[in-house]
């Protein structure tokens, strides 16, 4: 995963492996220029491991369903341990008792995938102005 630099630090957490691969791949030129650094967990309880580790998080991206803990879990439990993070939630499905369940549980925005990084882009900078 490496250690975070001054880039603004994002935790992308999801248990496909191929989203690692995805995000680095389209957020190609965003990761250089130094704007965004990712660290990427493959549970709910990984994230809340690296994020106790790493503590300078600013932004969670989640996906719903995963084995462990699942997307609203982990929203619970970030509204717990870290409430002055903002998150965000990708998801296959976008219904709307997904979206609402997110958004009572404190998520910012909500995209469904396939991702379009252009949405994606656009809900980061919105929760990071929501967040502040």
């Amino acid at each position: 995963m490496g250690d975070f630099n001054e880039a603004f630090k994002v935790l992308v957490v999801d248990d496909e492996p191929d989203v690692e691969v995805m995000f680095r791949q389209q957020m190609r030129r965003d990761i250089p220029s130094g704007r965004y650094e990712f660290a990427f967990a493959r549970s709910g309880v990984h994230a809340l491991e690296v994020l106790a580790e790493h503590p300078d998080v600013g932004l969670v991206i989640t996906d719903l369903n995963m084995p462990e803990m699942d997307g609203l879990t982990l929203l619970d439990c970030l509204a717990e341990a870290c409430p002055d993070v903002p998150s965000l939630v990708v998801s296959a499905y976008g219904d709307s008792g997904r979206m609402t369940a997110a958004r009572e549980r404190g998520s910012l925005g909500f995209v469904v995938k396939p991702v379009d990084f252009n949405v994606l882009r656009t809900a980061m900078i919105d929760s990071l102005d929501g967040a502040g």
